[in-house]
């Protein structure tokens, strides 16, 4: 292989990118078939098999050839839900907010371990999520919980306005570094 070839792959496949970056890398292999040759030799003897690398794209060549494929693959916007649901602490009866996302107890502002981003339901985990505090972030509030089972850390936003605000003395309760029962 050419040495400076494989110099031009190497750094294809070590160097950081960007989702654009890679997806111009990979139009410039999809141009340069002895470019994309050098990716694959590379890979090949990094310990990657790349089969049918000949029919891949260059992105998704160059995504596979990186060992990024599965990470591309993961999730990271969040999803809308708002859905109705009963609290799994105190069992009160939630509705949907109708503008946002209700994700938490307007009662006792607590919450269920559910999702790994917000709304995939990916969690698996299912603890209660309890507040810890309460921070300002610009003019909203956040609620901060710990998960009762895996001691995951997550962040929901208060809900002020609507039909059924979260309890503003529990909120205050919180930001003074109360621990709610």
């Amino acid at each position: 292989m050419d040495p400076e070839l494989r110099r031009q792959a190497v750094d294809l496949l070590d160097r950081p990118m960007s989702r654009g970056q890679v997806k111009r890398a990979g139009e410039e292999l999809d141009g340069r078939p002895e470019l994309r040759r050098a990716v694959v030799d590379v890979a090949r003897e990094r310990g990657i098999e790349l089969r049918g690398s000949q029919s891949l794209a260059g992105k998704k060549l160059l995504r596979h050839a990186r060992d990024r494929a599965l990470s591309a693959q993961v999730r990271t916007n969040p999803i809308a839900r708002d859905e109705a649901f009963v609290c799994a602490h105190c069992g009160h009866q939630v509705e949907a907010h109708g503008r946002t996302a209700r994700d938490h107890c307007p009662r006792c502002l607590r919450s269920v371990h559910v999702d790994i981003v917000p709304g995939d339901r990916a969690a698996g985990c299912g603890g209660v999520l309890d507040p810890v505090c309460v921070e300002t972030r610009g003019s909203r509030l956040t609620i901060h919980y710990r998960c009762r089972r895996c001691a995951a850390a997550r962040v929901n936003r208060a809900i002020l306005d609507g039909d059924d605000p979260d309890d503003w003395d529990l909120l205050s309760a919180l930001s003074a570094g109360e621990v709610l029962s």
